[in-house]
């Protein structure tokens, strides 16, 4: 959408919207959002930490969105809410909202005869459609992304270019699959025997709720046996590995490059930091946040933040104090040690 074709909204409009309360003048338009430093007389900012009051004081914006410690921090038309960022995040997808599907499949693309393909859904160049497939009302589906046989995609769902999905998942309505995202591939599931490792077929589901998206090469595998399951409203970013068996509760948002080991269950409302590892077999309760390069390899029941990271030094200190952590086992059973030896002398003195 270029600049000319961008809708602008008044501040009125954009509170009966989202709510807020309107200081200034409520016909004040904005087309654009932007950043505090950055910001034009047509685009609209915001507040939410008090660092970049000096920021506000100086910003050109032609309205900010402010919370209720900030209603009095500027003279600018603004919006003030409870939560700044949230209502940023809502006002920026007014204005910049996602492109519509143009209705129809792609002269290269390829359909499955049996596939049902809602008539307003867009199948673009090169894409792959299976047997038995079923595309819901306003899908977009990117060029050359693979659905196999027996999908189930809601509505609204968009898949950009090369998606993989593989046979039998199901994806709910509203659901954003970004390029290179693999739903459905096989859970690591092998088995050794005498002559070497047995592949344990892998027949379960990806099963995926409405309201989630996945980011580019994240891959979920499909389950051993039972499915593995991804419920509403998750936000899974780029190049995560989700293994087979593992459910993940609504809302849950993980960062980047993190691992989680099959049959893992985790909470409602987590959030978990970039490149973390979550064992398998393990259960994570609701509402715990897990601090990034933390591996967690038992239960966690309690809700908390949990950091496991240890934090870094210069080389040669860290060789130091690397060494001395090898021999903690050894320096706890002397100091037990020892404190045997204190409590004899005490008993034998008394």
């Amino acid at each position: 959408m270029t600049r000319s074709e961008r809708k602008a909204y008044t501040l009125r409009e954009i509170a009966e919207r989202f709510g807020g309360e309107i200081v200034g003048d409520p016909d004040t338009r904005v087309s654009q959002v932007a950043a505090l430093d950055t910001a034009q007389p047509e685009t609209i900012a915001f507040l939410a930490d008090e660092r970049y009051l000096q920021q506000l004081k100086a910003t050109r914006a032609g309205a900010v969105i402010v919370g209720t410690a900030g209603r009095d921090a500027t003279d600018l038309p603004r919006v003030v809410c409870a939560n700044p960022y949230a209502y940023f995040a809502r006002v920026s997808g007014l204005l910049n909202p996602s492109r519509q599907p143009t209705h129809g499949t792609h002269e290269t693309a390829i359909v499955d005869d049996s596939a049902v393909v809602a008539a307003n859904a867009e199948i673009g160049p090169l894409a792959v459609v299976g047997r038995n497939t079923r595309v819901g009302a306003r899908c977009l589906i990117g060029a050359g992304c693979v659905i196999g046989d027996e999908v189930v995609l809601g509505n609204d769902v968009r898949l950009h270019s090369n998606v993989t999905i593989y046979d039998g998942c199901i994806i709910g309505d509203r659901v954003i699959l970004h390029s290179g995202a693999v739903i459905g591939a096989d859970g690591f599931g092998i088995a050794m025997a005498d002559a070497g490792w047995v592949k344990i077929p892998q027949i379960g589901r990806v099963v995926i709720g409405n309201d989630v998206e996945v980011g580019a090469n994240t891959t979920i595998d499909r389950g051993a046996i039972e499915d593995t399951v991804i419920e509403d409203g998750v936000k899974l970013d780029n190049q995560i590995q989700v293994a087979h068996n593992v459910r993940i509760g609504a809302h849950t948002a993980i960062a980047a490059c993190a691992g989680i080991a099959g049959s893992a269950k985790i909470g409602r409302y987590c959030r978990i930091g970039g490149a973390s590892g979550i064992a398998g077999h393990i259960t994570i309760a609701d509402h715990v946040e897990i601090s990034a390069h933390t591996i967690i390899t038992k239960s966690i029941d309690k809700p908390g933040t949990y950091t496991g990271a240890y934090p870094f030094e210069a080389n040669r200190q860290w060789r130091r104090n690397a060494a001395q952590i090898r021999h903690l086992s050894d320096l706890a059973d002397r100091l037990r040690a020892l404190e045997r030896k204190l409590a004899s002398l005490e008993r034998s003195e008394s």
